[in-house]
């Protein structure tokens, strides 16, 4: 089991506007989650020759030339990622259901937006689509393993703490700094879900925003 994760001191200036409250919590992510991630980025990828070379849950690596499955170096494909991003931030589809079950939900929890952002210069572009598009909750930009974030965002709450993400190593990074977590590992494309195998610590892996709510709600 890693460390738990320390939250950077940009991510705990964020966490610190946000109103205090010790209601019950929910932490989702946006890529993938709430926004359409991986078909707008194999969209940008086939335009520029390139592709997914496998349906592994992880980009660098995992990113190659058409012609050949060269693999792109880890420099590449995070300058592709701060291009894509800068291209598409404004325009990102909504993952089905995302928008009503969250509505839903915030009824009785309170919902943070927790995004890993590249440089976090997209920032008011992604609120402004969110907003427009029916998901209008504060959005906090991270950089890094989210569970430092997390355990920032979480204290001094007394209910409990929902964690909903794609990314396996999120997961672990939440797993290993707020242990106590309900952990939802949510991956929209349903190719890249069903090659992903849970780790022991998710209690639920979906791509669907109503059962997602419904486990949700039968939490007490």
């Amino acid at each position: 089991m890693p460390e738990p994760t320390p939250v950077l001191p940009e991510v705990l200036a964020q966490i610190a506007s946000l109103p205090a409250s010790g209601n019950r919590l929910i932490v989702c992510d946006v890529d993938e989650v709430v926004l359409h991630l991986i078909r707008h980025l194999e969209t940008y990828l086939h335009e520029r020759d390139l592709v997914f070379l496998n349906h592994e849950y992880r980009l660098t690596g995992n990113i190659g030339r058409r012609d050949d499955l060269s693999v792109l170096s880890a420099d590449h494909v995070r300058k592709h990622l701060l291009d894509f991003f800068d291209a598409i931030s404004h325009a990102q589809d909504l993952v089905h259901g995302a928008d009503i079950a969250l509505n839903n939900l915030s009824e009785n929890w309170d919902i943070v937006l927790l995004t890993n952002l590249p440089g976090g210069h997209n920032k008011p572009t992604r609120e402004k689509l969110l907003g427009s598009l029916g998901v209008p909750y504060p959005v906090v930009t991270n950089s890094g393993p989210k569970g430092g974030a997390v355990a920032a965002l979480a204290a001094n709450r007394k209910g409990p703490v929902v964690f909903i993400d794609d990314s396996p190593t999120n997961h672990t990074s939440v797993q290993a700094s707020l242990p106590s977590s309900v952990q939802i590992q949510f991956i929209a494309d349903q190719r890249f879900r069903q090659a992903t195998a849970p780790e022991d610590h998710i209690d639920l892996l979906t791509g669907d925003w109503q059962e997602t709510a419904d486990f949700i709600s039968a939490i007490v």
